[in-house]
C-alpha cells in the first residue's frame, strides 16, 4: 500500500513525504497565519517554496501541527477584548506573544517551526565547514 504524502508543491510538484522533510526544507519560509476562531485547527500557516522556479504559497491547516505544541490551550477569545493587540488578524505576524487567549498555541508553534529550521539551517552549515 502506497504512503501518502504529507504535502506536494503545487506549483512544481516537490513531494515531501513526512511533515519533518517538510518542516527541515529550506527552501519553505513560514510567512503567514491566518487564525479561524470558529474551530482553531482550521486555522491556516502559509509556506512559501522558495526554490528556484516556483515561490508557490502554499496553506496548511493548523490542525497538521497541533501536536508540536506540548502546553494547554487557552479556552479564553481576547479578539473581541478592547486590549487584545488582534494579531491573529494580521497573517504575517508570526512572533510569539504572552497574551492568555486561545490562538496564542499557533504563535507558539510558528516559533517551535522557526526554532526547528534554525537547528537544522546551523547543522547544515556546521556540516559544510
Amino acid at each position: 500500500m502506497a504512503r501518502v504524502p504529507f504535502k506536494i508543491c503545487p506549483c512544481c510538484q516537490e513531494v515531501w513525504q513526512t511533515r519533518d522533510d517538510f518542516l527541515e526544507d529550506m527552501h519553505l519560509q513560514l510567512n503567514g497565519y491566518k487564525a479561524d476562531f470558529a474551530k482553531l485547527e482550521y486555522g491556516l500557516f502559509f509556506f512559501t517554496h522558495q526554490k528556484e522556479g516556483c515561490y508557490s504559497t502554499m496553506a496548511l491547516e493548523v490542525a497538521d501541527f497541533l501536536d508540536l505544541h506540548r502546553g494547554t490551550v487557552c479556552e479564553h477569545n481576547r479578539d473581541y477584548d478592547e486590549n487584545c493587540p488582534r494579531s491573529c488578524r494580521e497573517k504575517r505576524k508570526l512572533e510569539a506573544r504572552q497574551d492568555v487567549c486561545e490562538c496564542a498555541f499557533a504563535r507558539e508553534v510558528c516559533d517551535l517551526v522557526k526554532l526547528r529550521r534554525n537547528k537544522k539551517h546551523v547543522a547544515n552549515s556546521q556540516a559544510d565547514d
